[in-house]
């Protein structure tokens, strides 16, 4: 961990620069591009019941949007105020009035009929429900009434048929831990969060690489390093105020390069309200795009190292950091050797790019004196993710880019509350301060129980559990699901629609409804209202991308009927479990779990002196690995040799990748994409594709495979031949069930379909075309 503190923010240059700007013509006129004063003013307008207490959340909050950690307007990098519109969308879930009784007593069928937007629309959860099994209506029921059945349930079945699951919604560390405790204390190892389908690749990969699970440096080194990376990240779309900083960083000179198989718009130029001449003019991001097949960041990785090794031969020294290295680093010559055996023939064939393109980017990291590697989901999200983490970090650590100011290794987060949930033990590999394995005897000292040894289950395996046998040791019985839509962020959505169904109990605790809460269950559906961060008593804290832990006080305002806070829900429900050792996990107010916090999870040590607004510590100093020292058992970082990943594709297939558009994680707010002007079920694909298909931009298409079948539209956009994209939850029908990455277990979101004209599709849909056809995608790989 490094000595150095962050220093604080910075401000921005006072004149404008012209040659940045996206185009002369104020505001964007007449390019698609975000509205941003006509999304401020609608948010405006759809809080105006509570305006008063809108403000104050965004004055006096911390950002319950991405993880970039915006403390009320402002945050640790830039001096001045920050907004952006992921932060407004989610606002109305914390300011809306109650569901009306009439709508949410009405029959569940007619609840069926309505999207998850516009569930969400209806309000907030009041009070505790039920729906048991035949029922077609939700019942209200007392607290008292739900957690006593929810505890005679934990009772009445064996721990590993029990689970645990905590979504990123805006959860607090705070309830995060609780949870963690909790979960332990009734018995399960079976507890899991949404990094899991996420970032999980992220932390396995850096912890065998360099020792560490989170981002080794700050957001202020993306200012004046020489060159800013993002590999399968969209940052201007997903986590939107940092387009401020690669605006500043851009105004240091630094490059900014995108790899990505579709040239997005957000990267290319955006428009940042607020900063004056950027909301006039736009910013113009990526010096360069890098169009990599989906899956073929390995090959260009080996790539880059192979034009290094190469540039190393005819004169040691141009591009490895040898001082560096033999400091710090093992396994060089493995690496080297793996490398050197690679073809230049299979590295373009599966990277997609010709030598002389992964030449240029080479020769630019060669000659750069520090990087930062900003990376996201288009890395994680693979059965090969940690893999492609890790050969991040075998660049980084070739170049010396670790532990020193304006270099590092990021793995962004697209949401407040995912950073915190392993670190405070909300995983079944992982307990508050360490891994399972290192942390259980010391964790279960300071908790004064014994914490069960068998190994739990990742989330989907959880999921598939409930279809097991019914004397089954590990048939899950009871799920508690702390927010979460499963059926639109897991692959293959009817055959988790069914694994939902095969639960006994299922426990929904959240603040709205959504499509999951709506399915059946073969006993019943106990749905429990939770607080919001901003309402949770005593506060609350999370942590940022960067491992910057804010205090979020609570904030005056109205309150939803009986909504209670998460972390209180918890303790709760496990002294009515194990009542004679109820004190075990008691807690007399939100600080008092910061004080334990700060005991049990050593890194934390700083946030039970957290209780205001504005606090703010950072664990870990300003870099990790300052100065090449990483925490590992010989303070040096790991070289891996990594191997090219088998991609198949016959001729005629396509690689499918999911996409964002105008959406939070799965909550989608608008059906047209503000940047390309895309619908949610246009499929973007290169023209050069779409004209050997004899298709028209516009006409209907189908893209099927053994998982399923999407309907769509083709869209013409600058991507990677050979590569399409559609949206991110519809097209996860197309996304195969039980595939795993195997070091991190995150699913699997990239799959090969067949692109057919619908009318090609319908005509010859018939049973016996359709075994031949689907026949044929077995020859795919997984």
């Amino acid at each position: 961990m490094g000595k150095t503190k962050h220093s604080g923010p910075i401000p921005l240059p006072g004149k404008p620069d012209p040659s940045l700007w996206v185009s002369k013509v104020p505001f964007g006129l007449g390019k698609v591009k975000p509205k941003h004063v006509r999304d401020m003013m609608k948010t405006a307008w759809d809080n105006r019941d509570n305006l008063g207490y809108a403000a104050r959340i965004l004055a006096q909050g911390v950002c319950d949007g991405c993880a970039l950690g915006v403390s009320g307007l402002r945050d640790q990098t830039l001096a001045g105020p920050h907004l952006c519109t992921t932060r407004l969308n989610v606002l109305r879930l914390n300011t809306m009035p109650a569901i009306k009784p009439e709508i949410l007593h009405a029959d569940i069928a007619e609840l069926r009929k309505r999207s998850s937007a516009e569930l969400r629309e209806l309000g907030r959860i009041p009070y505790p429900l039920i729906r048991r099994r035949g029922e077609s209506r939700f019942s209200r029921l007392s607290w008292d009434e739900a957690l006593d059945r929810i505890a005679a349930k934990f009772r009445a079945v064996q721990p590993k048929q029990t689970a645990f699951y905590l979504t990123s919604r805006g959860i607090t560390n705070e309830s995060y831990y609780a949870g963690a405790k909790v979960a332990r204390f009734i018995g399960t190892n079976n507890i899991d969060n949404a990094s899991r389908i996420c970032h999980s690749p992220s932390k396995t990969a850096l912890k065998r690489s360099v020792g560490i699970g989170a981002s080794s440096c700050n957001y202020k080194d993306w200012i004046g390093t020489d060159v800013l990376v993002f590999w399968g990240s969209v940052a201007a779309n997903n986590q939107p105020v940092s387009t401020k900083y690669m605006y500043a960083a851009k105004r240091r000179g630094t490059k900014i390069i995108v790899i990505n198989p579709y040239r997005e718009p957000a990267m290319d130029g955006y428009w940042i309200p607020s900063i004056p001449e950027s909301a006039l003019f736009g910013t113009k991001l990526a010096d360069d795009f890098y169009p990599v097949n989906i899956g073929g960041d390995i090959a260009f990785m080996h790539g880059i190292m192979k034009v290094w090794f190469e540039m190393e031969a005819e004169k040691p020294g141009s591009a490895i950091d040898h001082d560096f290295v033999a400091a710090h680093v093992n396994g060089y010559e493995a690496l080297r050797a793996k490398v050197l055996e690679q073809s230049w023939d299979r590295l373009e064939r599966s990277s997609g790019l010709s030598r002389a393109r992964i030449e240029e980017l080479a020769v630019l990291l060669a000659r750069a004196r520090s990087g930062v590697f900003v990376w996201s989901m288009g890395l994680t999200q693979h059965r090969f993710g940690t893999d492609n983490i890790s050969q991040v970090a075998n660049l980084a650590l070739l170049r010396g880019f670790l532990g020193r100011e304006h270099c590092g290794l990021m793995p962004i987060r697209g949401h407040s509350g995912v950073q915190g949930a392993g670190e405070m033990g909300a995983d079944p590999f992982s307990l508050p301060g360490g891994d399972f394995d290192e942390a259980a005897e010391r964790v279960e000292r300071q908790w004064g129980f014994e914490i069960p040894r068998w190994q739990g289950d990742i989330v989907g395996v959880t999921l598939e559990n409930a279809l097991l046998p019914d004397d089954h040791e590990r048939r899950l019985k009871l799920y508690y699901l702390s927010g979460g839509n499963f059926l639109e962020t897991m692959p293959d959505p009817p055959f988790v629609k069914q694994c939902l169904e095969a639960v006994e109990l299922r426990v929904h605790q959240d603040i709205i409804l959504n499509t999951s809460t709506l399915a059946d269950a073969r006993e019943e559906v106990i749905v429990l209202p939770a607080m919001t961060r901003y309402e949770q008593p005593g506060g609350g804290t999370s942590t940022s991308t960067e491992r910057m832990v804010y205090f979020s006080p609570e904030i005056r305002g109205p309150r939803i009927g009986e909504a209670r806070a998460e972390w209180e829900i918890y303790v709760d429900l496990a002294r009515r479990v194990r009542p004679a050792e109820a004190e075990r996990v008691s807690f007399a107010d939100a600080a008092a779990i910061r004080r334990e916090i700060a005991e049990t999870a050593p890194n934390y040590d700083g946030i039970q002196h957290l209780r205001s607004q504005g606090d703010v510590f950072q664990w870990g100093g300003a870099w990790l690995c300052e100065g090449g020292v990483c925490p590992t058992p010989d303070g040096r970082a790991r070289l891996i040799p990594v191997d090219l990943p088998e991609l198949r594709k016959p001729e005629g297939r396509f690689t499918v990748t999911t996409r964002r558009g105008k959406q939070f994680n799965s909550m989608v707010y608008k059906d047209t994409d503000p940047f390309n002007g895309a619908d949610r079920y246009d499929i973007l694909m290169a023209s050069v594709d779409g004209a050997k298909l004899g298709l028209r931009e516009g006409e209907a298409i189908v893209a099927y495979n053994r998982h399923g079948v999407f309907h769509g539209r083709a869209r013409y956009v600058d991507i990677s031949p050979g590569n399409i994209e559609v949206h991110f939850p519809e097209g996860n029908v197309l996304a195969p069930r039980s595939v795993y990455e195997p070091y991190a277990g995150i699913p699997e979101y990239n799959f090969g379909v067949v692109l057919e004209k619908a009318e090609t599709f319908h005509a010859h849909k018939d049973t016996r075309y359709a075994e031949r056809r689907i026949a044929e995608l077995e020859l795919d790989a997984e």
